[in-house]
């Protein structure tokens, strides 16, 4: 288990805990990660002590889609930006709109879009969903 902490930058942030639980997989990266508030003040901890609260637990997709390998098993990346995007779109069409916000959308829907066609080209050369490079 490791701990990540470049989200670490004000109040909200310092009390949030993201921890990797499993091994890098064949491409390098992990799949099982937890967000939890470990916070003494926190209300819900009754019954728990010293055990934070898991506010999210986030399963990243695991092996190959394809029918010799794992089938779905975990969100994607592009599940995660589209999140993240849906939620910046509302706070610019509300009152929290501003270029800070503006910045981070355009920078994700970059980072959809490479992602993407990343997998199209896959698809079209006939190895997506494999190891295949």
């Amino acid at each position: 288990m490791r701990t990540i902490t470049s989200h670490v930058v004000n109040p909200a942030n310092d009390r949030l805990k993201i921890t990797v639980h499993d091994e890098p997989g064949p491409g390098g990266a992990n799949h099982e990660y937890t967000i939890s508030l470990d916070d003494v003040d926190d209300p819900l901890r009754d019954g728990h002590p010293g055990q934070p609260r898991v506010l999210c637990r986030l399963m990243f997709q695991n092996g190959p889609i394809n029918a010799d390998g794992n089938g779905v098993n975990g969100i994607t990346h592009e599940a995660l930006i589209a999140i993240l995007m849906d939620r910046l779109m509302a706070f610019q069409a509300g009152p929290y709109a501003n270029d800070y916000n503006a910045t981070a959308l355009s920078s994700l829907g970059v980072a959809q879009l490479a992602l993407q066609s990343r997998t199209k080209e896959r698809m079209a050369r006939g190895v997506e969903g494999t190891h295949k490079v």
